[in-house]
C-alpha cells in the first residue's frame, strides 16, 4: 500500500505553467485523482505510452496563449517508440504511421512540401499549432485501452478553455471522432475546417483535396497572424 501511494505521488501534472493554471481545477477533480491511480496500475503491469515525461507534451511545446491552431487526434499510436506526446506526430527515426504518410502527401498536394525525412511535427508545435490527442496515454498494442478512463474530461476541458478565453483559433478536425468535439467550440470567434481523417480507410473521401493547411495559413494572415511554415524540420 505504500508503494502504491508512493509511485501514485510520481503520477505528478508536469505541465507547461500557463496550461497548469488554466487546467488547474482539473488536477484537483475526483476523476483526475482516480485516473492517476489506474495509471499507476497500468504501469505496474503493463507497458505504457508515450513515455511519462512525453504525456503532456503538446501542452509543454504549446503555451495556452500561443496557440493559433488545434489539431485534434483520438489516441496516441500504441507501438513501440512511437508514441511522443504529440498526436498524428513520431519520433524521429520511426518509421510514419498510414495517416502521418496521408497527411504528407496532401501537404504536398496543397502546398508542394515535400515529403520529409521524417514524421516529428514538433516544429509545428512552436509555431503555435496545439497537437492534442483526446486520450493522451495507452496500453502497449492495445489502441483505446484508456478510453473513457478521464483523459477525455481532461482533454476537453482543455478544449473548452481554448474556446472561452482566446478568439480566432483555427480548428482542424478530422474524422468523425474529433467533429464531435466541435460543440465545444464557438463558432462565433472561431475557425473550423472539418475532413476525414486521414487514415488509409477514409482519406479518398475528402481528407485529399481538403487543403486545410493552405486555408488556415489564409485565416491567420486575415487576422494579421504569421502563417504557419508547414514543411517539416
Amino acid at each position: 500500500m505504500g508503494q502504491a501511494k508512493a509511485e501514485q505521488a510520481n503520477v505528478k501534472p508536469f505541465i507547461e505553467e500557463s496550461w497548469k493554471q488554466v487546467l488547474k481545477k482539473e488536477f484537483a477533480a475526483p476523476y483526475f485523482r482516480d485516473l492517476k491511480q489506474f495509471l499507476v496500475e497500468e504501469r505496474a503491469r503493463y507497458t505504457i505510452y508515450p513515455p511519462g515525461k512525453q504525456i503532456f507534451s503538446a501542452f509543454d511545446n504549446t503555451p495556452f496563449h500561443e496557440v493559433k491552431v488545434v489539431i485534434l487526434g483520438q489516441d496516441p499510436y500504441h507501438g513501440p517508440g512511437q508514441a511522443h506526446g504529440l498526436c498524428f506526430s513520431v519520433s524521429k527515426g520511426v518509421n510514419p504511421p498510414p495517416s502521418l504518410k496521408n497527411i504528407f502527401r496532401e501537404l504536398r498536394d496543397d502546398l508542394g512540401i515535400p515529403e520529409p525525412a521524417h514524421g516529428n511535427l514538433g516544429s509545428w508545435t512552436r509555431q503555435g499549432v496545439l497537437l492534442l490527442n483526446a486520450t493522451l496515454t495507452v496500453r502497449a498494442r492495445q489502441p483505446g485501452s484508456h478510453q473513457n478512463r478521464g483523459w477525455e474530461k481532461f482533454t476537453d476541458a482543455a478544449i473548452a478553455a481554448l474556446s472561452e478565453k482566446r478568439s480566432g483559433l483555427i480548428f482542424l478536425l478530422w474524422g468523425s471522432y474529433a467533429q464531435a468535439k466541435e460543440g465545444m467550440i464557438d463558432t462565433g470567434k472561431h475557425h473550423v475546417l472539418k475532413a476525414p481523417h486521414p487514415s488509409p480507410f477514409s482519406a479518398a473521401r475528402g481528407f485529399f483535396g481538403c487543403r486545410h493547411f493552405s486555408v488556415t495559413n489564409k485565416l491567420l494572415r486575415k487576422q494579421g497572424k504569421e502563417a504557419i511554415n508547414w514543411a517539416i524540420q
